[in-house]
């Protein structure tokens, strides 16, 4: 279940992980919630830092703590840093909370315990950069409550239904065996993340064979994994990668759907109702909310 925000609302703006390091890229963000009608709860983000962190653990911690009664929490960047929250163990709440990369340790960890309100999607500093199809995708989920479906390539037939998961692929590695990873069972996960080499992506699909994480969904989808910089050969070996790691699994599966860090970041709510349509590349979000 997520709000209906209106113009008017208050929300908060969060930098658990890394210093905020281009103040002209966060003011464009903000610019563009203003517009939207959104009131910004002060918050001093620009002026923390500590080492590579947007403060220290405690500062940060304490932050997201009283936060969690807001309607709308979106992370400033990611960077390095959020999962050292986990560590507290957050006491979430109700509230709408957006980000990606590594603040999906957050969402993550949000959606174990049994929160909804977790939204993979852009962050302050990211917001400029996306199309004007992607604002309006989450302005529409923020305020009207639905999402339009997106597209993928198929490269494994079949059609899953299940509650979503999305979450950068090297984050949720890392939180497999923790109180902070979710059960898989029945879910469609959506994995994304940002140049890493393709025998690291091997390694990460691998690991995640052996602890039988695949043997539990019911479809899985792949968004971007590189910058801009991403040559059509790169992905051709990510493609056939993809395709034998996941190949004795009776899963659909799509690639290349427009998630993760380059611009065109579709927002989609964590435990929401989707069907991944591996014949025709469709991926349909349904959001309760009120």
């Amino acid at each position: 279940m997520l709000y209906k925000l209106k113009k008017g609302d208050e929300i908060n703006i969060l930098a658990p992980s890394s210093f905020i390091d281009n103040e002209e890229d966060f003011i464009k963000g903000i610019n563009i919630l203003k517009e939207w009608g959104l009131k910004i709860i002060h918050n001093e983000v620009l002026s923390k830092k500590y080492g590579i962190f947007a403060g220290n653990d405690l500062t940060r911690f304490e932050e997201l703590e009283k936060a969690q009664n807001s309607k709308l929490i979106i992370f400033a960047k990611g960077g390095w840093g959020a999962a050292r929250l986990l560590e507290k163990n957050p006491n979430w709440g109700n509230s709408m909370m957006i980000g990606f990369s590594d603040t999906c340790s957050l969402l993550l960890s949000k959606y174990s315990q049994g929160f909804f309100g977790s939204i993979h999607g852009p962050m302050i500093t990211t917001l400029y950069k996306e199309p004007e199809w992607s604002l309006k995708r989450l302005r529409n989920l923020l305020f009207e409550g639905y999402v339009d479906d997106i597209r993928g390539l198929p490269i494994k037939k079949g059609i899953a239904t299940g509650e979503i998961i999305v979450s950068n692929l090297t984050i949720a590695c890392f939180l497999i065996g923790t109180d902070h990873f979710p059960d898989l069972k029945g879910k469609i996960i959506i994995f994304e993340d940002i140049n890493e080499d393709i025998y690291k992506i091997d390694r990460m699909l691998t690991y995640l064979r052996m602890t039988n994480k695949f043997n539990e969904i019911a479809g899985i989808g792949f968004g971007s994994f590189s910058d801009d910089l991403c040559t059509p050969e790169w992905k051709g070996l990510l493609k056939k990668l993809i395709i034998e790691r996941l190949q004795e699994f009776d899963i659909p599966c799509l690639f290349d759907l427009p998630v993760g860090h380059l611009s065109g970041n579709a927002c989609i709510p964590l435990g929401c109702e989707a069907i991944l349509n591996g014949n025709d590349g469709k991926l349909s979000v349904h959001i309760s909310s009120y």
